[in-house]
């Protein structure tokens, strides 16, 4: 507890660190304050259609082709953009640290298995990939997630497979070897909890990707209909480019604002977690 909160001063410290930090906390206020703002949901039809900013104080992002208010929409959407993004980060993450962990610690004809199948996840452009998996099964939140998740645990596993070769023959790896402890053990109590400052830091961008092709996916019409993402908007003001450009302004600004943030957090971490850099900052 004592390590991660010093990680979180640090954090917090770095120039880098600190605008995203609070870029990710407006975000994350947004989406938990949606319900209290706007109780009556983000589908509710408010006011005139494509009212414009500034027009109606009571829209002060203006309304879109059916009059709901974009400032409702944007909080409401935010809420599914940060669910998508860190729960397909985390499920990647889980995904790509096992089949890493296993390959790297073994070696042998199960890395050549686990690897193998990892190529062959990479060989299809990831953003194809996410749009079939969504266009055969369906259209849903859960779904959404399962196939942004299923496209990005290549990079992780890579990256664990890594440290785990390089970690599996040092002493202390050897020294639980010989006193007969478990290699599951030794995987997931000596050696994992040794590489995953590289993990955290890839986090934030798996996180960013995920939101992009969330909202990728919505605005190409393949996102949830039953839930508002900042791609649904975009979707719905793709036709309004000319007359109504606010409606794809907004959440376009709200999509650069997270993905900046999740981005400047990354770069941060990495100066914080880097051990030849602690001396510096």
């Amino acid at each position: 507890m004592t390590r991660s909160f010093e990680t979180l001063r640090r954090l917090a410290h770095h120039p880098s660190g600190f605008v995203g930090l609070m870029l990710i906390a407006l975000v994350l206020g947004m989406a938990v304050s949606a319900n209290l703002l706007f109780p009556d949901g983000p589908w509710a039809m408010a006011g005139p259609p494509r009212l414009a900013p500034g027009s109606d104080p009571r829209f002060p992002l203006g309304t879109d082709t059916f009059g709901r208010d974009l400032l409702s929409a944007i909080f409401y959407g935010s809420r599914v953009s940060l669910m998508v993004g860190v729960s397909a980060a985390l499920v990647s993450i889980a995904l790509g640290i096992l089949v890493g962990a296993v390959a790297g610690y073994f070696g042998g004809w199960v890395d050549d298995a686990l690897m193998r199948l990892t190529d062959a996840f990479q060989t299809v452009p990831n953003f194809l990939l996410s749009i079939a998996i969504v266009g055969i099964i369906g259209a849903s939140l859960s779904t959404i997630t399962f196939a942004i998740a299923i496209v990005a645990w290549p990079m992780i596993a890579r990256l664990v497979r890594a440290d785990v070769l390089r970690l599996r023959t040092y002493d202390f790896v050897q020294s639980c070897k010989i006193i007969g402890m478990s290699d599951m053990r030794i995987i997931f109590q000596q050696i994992l909890p040794n590489c995953m400052a590289p993990v955290i830091v890839t986090t934030s961008v798996l996180v960013a990707n995920a939101i992009i092709v969330e909202a990728s996916l919505a605005f190409l019409g393949l996102g949830d209909p039953n839930v508002m993402s900042w791609g649904t908007i975009l979707n719905a003001g793709r036709q309004e480019l000319r007359g109504a450009s606010w409606i794809t302004i907004s959440p376009a600004i709200a999509l650069v604002l997270t993905v900046l943030s999740l981005n400047l957090i990354g770069d941060a971490l990495n100066d914080v977690l880097n051990p030849r850099l602690k001396e510096r900052t």
